[in-house]
């Protein structure tokens, strides 16, 4: 779709070599916001014990890796509001991600319960006199259908607290994004922060993993002077699922909407009535709904300067169209890996057929880049990391988040806009993304922790 932008990029990054780098590329504007979520309550009282509680709350997580931890931070927060014992929460076998990794297979369930403690009761599993009990045919299962998205703490007091009450456990199936963000009471929401960025580990041989690869990234590639190298991590949201659920056309014609068209009959049934909906296709992109392609995000490293040796590492499961419609990327940008790059078949086998472990692999090279940048700033990694970066960063982790829907107008020019006006107006929109932000009013906090909930504004 962008031979020519591509082509202009490449004659760019190859003059780029005897030039100096954009003197903000590696670096973020001053944030006077410091990480305070860990400080506990001054007027702390300890949890009910299950027999003074008002019940047992499970939840069964659907999605995957990132999904799955806001749906278990929202669990604290609700289990703390309700003063209701929490079970450890389990996790949903996805039809898409096929992953039957549990809690414990990913984090650590001893320093996540001890963490907390302070806070909300947490047990392995429900009292045996309890586990044999029907809980449809009592009515404490919720589904989905059952719990709004972003439901406030009134409908959790005035719906879910009865039952609790009556029948001593509620069981949320598919819980997710089922917690608004505002109005929520300050120590609800700090303890959301305090799930989410302290108490939830990763599990020894995951981190120990995660940490090999960061280390391998940093390594020199072969031929190159010893040194340590900074590194951009890049995610690029494009696997199958993601480009069939976004209904949006990616320039591969027939073929590709047949494909996705295949994949969502399966995977997607209740999408079935979108059809070869190209007028839909064009609204979207229009709207800046779609996500960035391969080529997209390549061109936009270029506008940024980002030198043709630049060290990328790509997070992502497997990119819709294989190596084909990553040749743009990796042309351009030639010290491209993926963790399958740096690792041995040996060192990955303890995660093989487990999605959820594999991205937490991403995720810590992601928040340990020296910068980060997505595509798709409503994908939930790119969200996680983006808020983990701002909490722990102190101004020094910085994030590229590309505005689709300014870029497209960009990008629809490729056949006239010539490479210098291309470069300056990527690079303003970029640059009016990343100016430091306190979190909007009803948006996340695990994504824009920069509050009063999460964080603490340094006194000057």
């Amino acid at each position: 779709m962008y031979d020519r932008l591509l082509a202009l990029a490449a004659h760019s990054l190859a003059e780029a070599d005897s030039r100096s780098e954009p003197h903000d590329l590696w670096t973020e504007p001053a944030s006077a916001w410091k990480p305070c979520a860990n400080v506990r309550r001054e007027n702390h009282t300890l949890p009910p014990a299950p027999e003074n509680s008002t019940g047992y709350i499970l939840i069964n997580a659907n999605g995957g890796l990132n999904q799955q931890r806001v749906a278990i931070c929202n669990a604290v927060a609700i289990s703390r509001l309700l003063n209701a014992t929490l079970v450890l929460p389990s996790f949903m076998l996805s039809n898409v991600w096929q992953d039957e990794s549990q809690f414990g297979d990913i984090y650590q369930e001893e320093y996540f319960v001890n963490y907390l403690r302070e806070d909300v009761y947490i047990v392995k599993s429900l009292p045996i006199e309890m586990q044999s009990l029907d809980l449809q045919a009592i009515g404490s299962f919720l589904s989905e259908l059952d719990v709004m998205k972003e439901s406030k703490p009134g409908f959790y007091i005035q719906r879910v607290l009865p039952i609790l009450l009556r029948n001593r456990v509620v069981y949320f199936s598919g819980f997710g994004n089922r917690l608004s963000f505002d109005p929520i009471p300050f120590e609800i929401q700090r303890l959301r922060c305090r799930c989410n960025f302290h108490a939830l580990r990763f599990r020894p041989e995951i981190q120990a993993a995660g940490d090999l690869l960061v280390q391998r990234i940093h390594q020199n590639f072969p031929g190159q002077v010893p040194s340590v190298t900074r590194y951009l991590a890049l995610h690029l949201r494009f696997e199958i699922d993601m480009v069939a659920y976004s209904m949006c056309d990616f320039g591969g014609g027939e073929p590709e909407k047949l494909e996705l068209q295949a994949y969502r009959d399966v995977h997607f049934p209740m999408m079935a009535k979108y059809h070869n909906e190209t007028e839909l296709a064009s609204t979207l992109r229009e709207l800046g709904q779609c996500p960035l392609s391969p080529e997209e995000g390549a061109l936009i490293l270029a506008a940024l300067g980002f030198k043709r040796g630049t060290r990328v590492f790509l997070a992502g499961a497997q990119i819709y169209g294989g190596q084909s419609r990553l040749t743009p990327l990796s042309t351009l940008y030639p010290n491209l890996v993926t963790k399958e790059d740096l690792l041995s078949e040996k060192e990955l086998s303890p995660f093989a057929n487990h999605s959820s472990q594999l991205a937490a692999l991403d995720f810590i090279a992601c928040t340990a880049a020296d910068v980060f940048a997505m595509t798709d700033s409503g994908s939930q990694l790119a969200s996680l990391v983006s808020g983990y970066r701002m909490y722990f960063g102190g101004g020094r982790l910085p994030i590229i988040r590309p505005n689709k829907k300014r870029l497209v107008s960009l990008f629809a020019k490729n056949s006239s806009i010539q490479w210098g006006e291309f470069r300056e107006r990527v690079r303003k929109t970029i640059r009016e993304n990343r100016k430091v932000h306190t979190r909007p009013t009803a948006r996340s906090v695990y994504r824009h922790p920069r509050c009063e909930d999460c964080m603490c504004q340094a006194k000057e």
